[in-house]
């Protein structure tokens, strides 16, 4: 059985315990079970497990983090009266390989504002990727950022 199952299983328990199965009772529970098996992973054989919940956590607030960038750029655009928009269509060459990898990339640079995800190249390779924000046609920078960011985040969740 893996973490995330042990996890749940400890949450519900709680709820159990407590007779009180409300959402805020199961995520004290699912915390609580959290910090059990924290403790508790060498003896139960889940080393990786804690690795992998502080990696998804890193990924959310990363993503939160640019959510609030790309959204105070394009406020500013919109409130100002020059615009600054420099809109591109990059292809950004491909680490991630599977398609639950692929898609969650693709789906996380299409929430942030400013950047949609066009396409897939047929070979899974590239993901073709609109910018509305590429400063002084500096394409490779926009490639790095996502590579350096989600991609590496994807990937060190995901393997």
């Amino acid at each position: 059985m893996n973490g995330l199952l042990w996890n749940l299983l400890l949450a519900f328990s709680w709820a159990t315990m407590t007779a009180e199965f409300t959402m805020a009772n199961l995520a004290v529970g699912f915390v609580l079970g959290f910090l059990i098996l924290l403790f508790a992973r060498r003896v139960v054989g889940l080393e990786s497990y804690a690795r992998k919940v502080r990696q998804a956590i890193d990924l959310f607030f990363f993503f939160i983090w640019e959510l609030i960038q790309s959204n105070l750029r394009l406020a500013h655009d919109v409130v100002t009266p020059k615009h600054y928009m420099r809109p591109a269509i990059v292809a950004v060459p491909l680490d991630v390989r599977s398609d639950l990898e692929i898609t969650l990339l693709a789906n996380l640079v299409s929430l942030t504002p400013g950047t949609l995800s066009l396409d897939v190249s047929t070979d899974r390779r590239v993901l073709f990727l609109h910018a509305m924000y590429v400063d002084n046609d500096d394409i490779e920078a926009v490639r790095r950022g996502i590579k350096e960011g989600f991609e590496r985040r994807i990937l060190e969740l995901l393997r």
